[in-house]
């Protein structure tokens, strides 16, 4: 424990950390180290004799999980920091349903949906439910029935409306098929404690000392869910009268999910859910120059419903933050990259030190373009999931089957992947034959009045391919088995690598898919080294992955960044690009009411920003194929004039290169010719 030095702290730190009992809101703001903090506490709590498999830490990502679980590993013994449970919210929904769902009349071995599998039942439900003269986006149902179960609705009792009958049919397909969505993961863990105290009170014996990060990113379930295992039932005479033990972290002026359910009055009303908590703010932040924080500061204090705080650094100096009017869009673009490059040889600075920041993904292209023009190295953070590659889905399919054949969409999925002699229209039969049965599609291909309707060569083609899948569940399970090497096996055995490698146009691309294989099987073996869940853990931890925020993409450069997506980051010199009226805040934002959403997104953008920040706005931007005029943000008023410094591009570009920084530039190269 050589690391765990609590007089490091500073004194609200230390206070946070010292509050081990009762409700506890600790308001974080950017940079205040609330990572450090939650791990802290964790190990002060460990070191007052608390049981660590009492204690659960929850997060958003994996990413985050794992950054608290290293660094708690580092300030106590390996043992204690194991049996803490720090997990995402929605990995300990998984865990508690895996454990208890019989009860909501599931079996254990149930199949997680990702967002595929969910478009493809929602089509088929669509077609196979409208009328000729109804239209449905599946998209839009997709996104209304998420939106009901976040909001707990339950799904209508009538088919008045084509989106009604889609959602009453898509729960009660999932139900047939023994599926959940990553909805139904928060949803019916808070109704599975809801409505069964025995399975409710066990847990909460089991969690007794709860921590919770980000907690202004929560939505209502995640509230229920947190309340129902942080409080004893009201039955329960033994905690009669005791206070919860939960810890919330959070910044309700970083709150920008809104969009996406999350409420910011769960940060801001904590007192009604968990009353007489102690409250702590971290307001020393450990990442910005004090002009940098003056600047955000000035611009969130005009949220009219926020918890009052103040940013400020122990760093003084520093430059004041510009703001750079550009003719357009393409001017902004050229600038924003020849400056990265001009300071990055003459500060003698890393391509990593810069960081450039938008409000939409459309925005980088220009960028992206003069980077590559200047053969810059960037990265562009949030590129295409390695869970989204077909084969990867095709093996994860495989191995669904091995452990639920009644998993529809898995099975559909390799059922003729290779080709095995049994036809579209006869998967077709089949999944009708399984509707009307209100059955599997698994089944219905086992099934003798089904059989019977087929000619022989597809019989034996179906009845040989459910033997193959037989055969491969009964190894699986056998005592002692060794599951990775099964799933190799089975893959080998069924033909899908020589298919795969026929449908690959290159043997770049063939080495490439291959590749893909053999790693989420070597990650299958790495999972088994450090857990004894099997295949079923290694599954869900694959299907949770997919759920996280966009990860990083590999490789070093500039970093290309939207302001959701940079929350939680930090970069030396900072470019936040169309700062505009219509961009920043959108449009949108006017029309919906949700404009203090939009400052709070530029307060995340400003506050990434450790030594230097730059706002650019263009008079005009490219829009749809057309020019059009624009103003810039009205945002950009409230920031102090003391603190800011308003340029033109013109007045920047012509300017003369004074002496200190022509000397600073040659000195940069002659330093760099003389590494070579």
């Amino acid at each position: 424990m050589a690391g765990f030095r609590i007089f490091d702290l500073n004194p609200e730190q230390e206070l946070a950390v010292r509050t081990t009992e009762g409700p506890l809101l600790i308001l974080a703001g950017a940079g205040s180290g609330k990572t450090r903090v939650i791990t802290m506490r964790t190990a002060f709590m460990l070191s007052q004799g608390i049981a660590p498999e009492s204690i659960l830490a929850v997060t958003f990502t994996n990413k985050a999980a794992t950054e608290m679980r290293e660094r708690l590993a580092g300030l106590v013994p390996e043992e204690q920091a194991k049996k803490v449970t720090m997990s995402t919210f929605h990995a300990l929904c998984v865990r508690i349903l895996r454990q208890d769902i019989e009860a909501l009349g599931y079996k254990k071995n149930f199949s997680i949906y990702d967002e595929g599998d969910q478009m493809g039942l929602i089509k088929k439900i669509i077609t196979r439910i409208s009328a000729r003269d109804e239209k449905l986006d599946p998209h839009v149902a997709k996104n209304a029935i998420s939106k009901a179960k976040n909001n707990g609705w339950r799904e209508p009792q009538d088919d008045k409306t084509l989106i009604g009958a889609v959602f009453a049919r898509y729960n009660a397909e999932l139900k047939t098929l023994n599926a959940v969505d990553f909805d139904d993961l928060l949803l019916l863990t808070v109704k599975l404690l809801n409505e069964h105290p025995t399975v409710q009170e066990r847990w909460f014996r089991r969690f007794r000392y709860i921590m919770v990060d980000e907690f202004q990113d929560t939505n209502r379930l995640q509230l229920d869910l947190v309340s129902l295992l942080a409080k004893p039932h009201p039955a329960s005479p033994e905690f009669a009268g005791a206070r919860p033990n939960v810890a919330v972290v959070g910044d309700d002026d970083q709150s920008i999910y809104g969009w996406r359910g999350a409420e910011v009055s769960n940060i801001l009303e904590f007192e009604a859910h968990f009353p007489g908590p102690t409250v702590v703010k971290l307001e020393q932040n450990y990442r910005s120059t004090n002009i940098i924080l003056g600047t955000a500061n000035s611009l969130i204090k005009n949220n009219p419903r926020r918890r009052p705080k103040k940013l400020w650094s122990a760093k003084d100096g520093g430059e004041k933050v510009k703001i750079i009017a550009m003719p357009d869009d393409r001017q902004e673009a050229e600038f924003i990259t020849e400056e990265i490059n001009a300071r990055k040889t003459a500060e003698g600075l890393k391509w990593e030190d810069f960081a450039v920041l938008f409000r939409m993904n459309a925005q980088s292209r220009q960028v992206e373009e003069n980077f590559r023009r200047l053969r810059v190295p960037y990265r562009i953070i949030g590129g295409k999931s390695f869970f989204d590659r077909r084969e990867v889905k095709d093996v994860l399919a495989y191995a669904a089957c091995l452990l639920n054949v009644d998993d529809d969409v898995a099975l559909l999925r390799i059922i003729n992947t290779p080709a095995r002699g049994i036809s579209d229209a006869t998967v077709e039969k089949a999944t009708e034959f399984s509707i009307r049965a209100k059955t599997s599609v698994f089944k219905a291909l086992r099934d003798e009045h089904f059989l019977m309707t087929l000619r022989t060569a597809t019989r034996n083609a179906i009845e040989k391919f459910a033997a193959f899948l037989d055969e491969f569940e009964t190894k699986l399970h056998e005592p002692l088995s060794n599951q990775p090497a099964v799933l190799r096996a089975l893959i080998e055995e069924s033909g899908y690598l020589p298919d795969l490698q026929r449908t690959c146009k290159t043997p770049e691309e063939w080495m490439d898919r291959e590749k893909s294989v053999r790693d989420i099987i070597g990650s299958f073996e790495a999972y088994e080294g450090r857990s004894d869940k099997g295949l079923q853990g290694f599954i869900d931890e694959m299907m949770l992955r997919q759920d996280q925020e966009e990860d990083e993409d590999e490789g070093g450069g500039v970093t290309l960044i939207t302001l959701h997506a940079s929350k939680g980051l930090e970069f030396p010199h900072v470019y936040l690009m169309g700062v505009e009226e219509g961009v920043l805040p959108h449009d949108r934002s006017k029309l919906e009411g949700t404009v203090d959403e939009e400052r709070r997104l530029l307060y995340v953008g400003i506050t990434r920003a450790q030594k230097t920040l730059a706002l650019t706005w263009c008079r005009q931007r490219a829009k749809y194929g057309s020019i059009v005029p624009c103003i810039s943000s009205s945002f950009l008023k409230e920031l102090d004039p003391e603190l800011i410094e308003h340029r033109d591009v013109g007045e920047i570009l012509n300017a003369p290169v004074t002496e200190e920084k022509a000397a600073a530039k040659f000195g940069a190269i002659f330093d760099l010719l003389g590494k070579i």
